[in-house]
């Protein structure tokens, strides 16, 4: 890296930790012999009874971050990580080098998606109130993440999701009610009962089984990469994990290999935020950002507005195109907000403020985006409506038809015997007799 260069990156990262009194050239700083040390304890800006002050985020206008090309040497690359891309302005228009130029299709397509991923969400919330399923995750506030990613991905591409990705899915084409059948763990369930709900696998569409294991998606991922790249193949990886899932070790192994072999991946990180209770300052995010881990490990790295669709879509095209061309892995960190509780057994409102999402600076991913449709003169007001009632009937349709293969409720789960199935190649004579007593009890 030239003086130059350092420079430049010294001088955003000095900013970035602002605050931080810098000494004259030439002083030395007393040290007290009775200076007693201290820790830091990160804390959220806001809890339940107050106005979180989001400042904390750094935020910047649209479209002031330059976009270098996808070929760049990693550490060219450090700026992005404290900085935050966005195309779309507060006046829904898309500004600035990382405007993608997608068609009104494209946009429309986009929005559909997200729309569906929502209403599908709330309606398995809803079933899951009514015992139809016994746990769900929504992806409130976040959709736009997941979408805008697996638009640019290849089909054969695989992903490795956690369990809020399920707009990937829903992208690639998954049938509603094969997913709900899933949730419901009925006689149709793909996956035989044998994983929690929303944990999905679906091989065929490129979306590898979620592992309850956070941060494992990551080496997961890296080590299938690896494994393309060394069979001469042309697909590529996408790992997901949450920001707090950073803190796990899986996290800093996947990188060290990914950084070494030059890997095929994307890795991201939402950064959506909070973990299960836990405040993003807690796993690295309160004076750094975790898009500086990627800078930290000889790694390409991206700080971007996860709620900017047009973003979203300009980042994953930027590291998909790195990837394929064979010039290493990129780790995105994806700013965005959780929106609803981290799960059906979580009360947000017990650790941060009720109307948290509402005063979040980044606002709803689906709301900017139609307003940047209607900006376009694309899409109106009464369409959005129109769209919203027919993928309310949609979803409706899809779990009616789910549910007359049973729920938890009604109690038509997957038959017993089929426990013995699938597991080995050849069932070994332990399995045999224990299904062999089962079926003599019945």
């Amino acid at each position: 890296m030239r003086d130059d260069e350092f420079n430049v990156h010294k001088t955003v990262l000095h900013s970035y930790l602002s605050g931080c009194p810098q000494d004259a050239p030439g002083t030395e700083v007393p040290m007290s012999q009775n200076h007693a040390l201290q820790l830091q304890v990160p804390e959220p800006t806001g809890r339940p009874g107050q106005t979180t002050d989001f400042s904390y985020l750094r935020l910047e206008a649209a479209g002031q971050c330059p976009r270098p090309q996808p070929d760049i040497p990693a550490y060219d690359t450090a700026s992005l990580a404290y900085r935050l891309i966005r195309v779309l302005n507060d006046q829904g228009e898309a500004v600035g080098p990382w405007d993608p130029q997608l068609t009104p299709d494209e946009l429309r397509q986009g929005l559909r998606v997200m729309l569906l991923t929502r209403i599908f969400d709330a309606r398995m919330l809803m079933a899951q109130r009514q015992r139809k399923l016994s746990f769900y995750m929504q992806s409130l506030g976040e959709e736009a993440i997941g979408t805008g990613q697996a638009m640019v991905l290849n089909i054969d591409d695989m992903c490795f999701p956690s369990y809020r990705q399920q707009n990937i899915l829903i992208t690639r084409g998954a049938r509603l009610a094969d997913m709900m059948c899933q949730l419901f763990s009925n006689q149709c369930d793909p996956l035989k009962g044998r994983q929690l709900p929303v944990m999905y696998s679906r091989r065929d569409l490129g979306f590898f089984s979620i592992s309850g294991n956070l941060a494992t998606q990551f080496p997961q991922a890296v080590g299938w990469a690896m494994a393309s790249a060394i069979k001469g193949d042309h697909k590529i990886a996408s790992a997901w994990i949450g920001e707090g899932a950073t803190a796990a070790a899986d996290f800093q192994t996947a990188l060290t290999f990914a950084q070494v072999y030059r890997a095929p991946v994307i890795l991201n990180v939402v950064n959506n935020q909070w973990a299960i209770s836990s405040f993003q300052g807690l796993a690295g995010g309160h004076d750094n950002t975790f898009a500086a881990r990627g800078v930290g490990s000889g790694i390409a790295a991206l700080r971007v507005d996860g709620n900017d669709f047009l973003a979203v879509v300009a980042a994953s095209r930027w590291a998909a195109q790195r990837a394929r061309s064979s010039n290493g892995p990129t780790l995105i960190e994806w700013v965005s907000y959780r929106a609803g509780p981290h799960s059906t057994s979580d009360d947000p409102s017990k650790y941060r403020p009720k109307d948290d999402w509402e005063n979040f600076p980044l606002g709803d991913p689906i709301e900017r985006l139609k307003q940047h449709l209607i900006k376009l003169d694309a899409w109106s007001d009464a369409q959005h409506n129109e769209l919203s009632q027919e993928l309310e009937q949609e979803v409706r349709q899809a779990q009616r038809e789910a549910e007359r293969h049973g729920t938890m409720a009604t109690g038509q789960i997957a038959p017993g015997h089929t426990m013995f199935e699938d597991v080995y190649e050849e069932m070994p004579w332990h399995l045999r007799r224990q299904q062999q007593q089962m079926e003599a009890i019945k």
